[in-house]
């Protein structure tokens, strides 16, 4: 499943664009394994990494030093072991208060995207990347969170009763900015969730994740066996 995502990706990424290749990374233990393969060889000779832009889809707000950092947690694995410009990094803030973080975060999505607005048709991101909770959340949208009925802000914060700190996460809008939108699934525990969120249920978040382009999932069995 990790080598079918990691092929899938450098496929999207060698298409020929006069546009950086620009991609949301997950947090989540399972997508760990696709960064660690991403600055193995031999992908890290091949992904075209001075043209693609990385960023975050949401993060805890707790300092990149801070074992819980997503932004830590892909340096280590993933950044630190390719030639990726710095400049071509955007992590999320983790400095002021949350708020501000999103504000800031946002404002740097908006200037990339060279438009105040998200405009059908004109994407943000290539690829998004993103995890499935067992209680059906994604990024940090999770359930009963005010962010959910968030269709303004591109960012925003979320402090969820049932996880640890306070999370920066991109939101519904800015999710659905995407080309490819790519979920990873794995394992027998999120067999439950994934086949309730394939049905639409709308108690879980990820149900109501779209993208201007496509919504795929790479699975394993176990999580597909339901």
């Amino acid at each position: 499943m990790i080598e079918g995502l990691a092929e899938h990706l450098l496929a999207l990424a060698l298409r020929p664009s006069d546009t950086p290749f620009r991609i949301a990374l997950s947090g989540g233990s399972t997508p760990q394994r696709l960064y660690a393969l991403m600055a193995s060889a031999p992908y890290a000779q091949r992904f075209p990494w001075q043209r693609m832009q990385f960023f975050v889809g949401d993060d805890r707000f707790v300092p990149h030093a801070h074992a819980d950092s997503n932004a830590g947690m892909f340096t280590r694995l993933l950044f630190a072991h390719v030639p990726v410009p710095a400049e071509n990094i955007f992590l999320m803030p983790d400095s002021g208060t949350p708020e501000d973080a999103a504000r800031t975060y946002e404002a740097t999505l908006r200037g990339l995207y060279g438009a105040p607005n998200l405009q059908p048709g004109k994407p943000l991101f290539d690829v998004n990347l993103l995890g499935l909770g067992t209680d059906g959340h994604t990024a940090s949208l999770f359930p009963g969170q005010p962010v959910l009925d968030e269709r303004t802000a591109w960012v925003a914060t979320c402090t969820p009763a049932t996880a640890p700190h306070t999370r920066l996460t991109l939101t519904y809008p800015c999710l659905h900015a995407s080309r490819h939108v790519i979920f990873l699934a794995e394992g027998a525990a999120k067999a439950p969730v994934l086949a309730r969120v394939r049905a639409g249920d709308p108690t879980c978040p990820a149900s109501a994740v779209t993208a201007m382009g496509d919504v795929t999932w790479f699975v394993d069995r176990p999580a597909a066996s339901e």
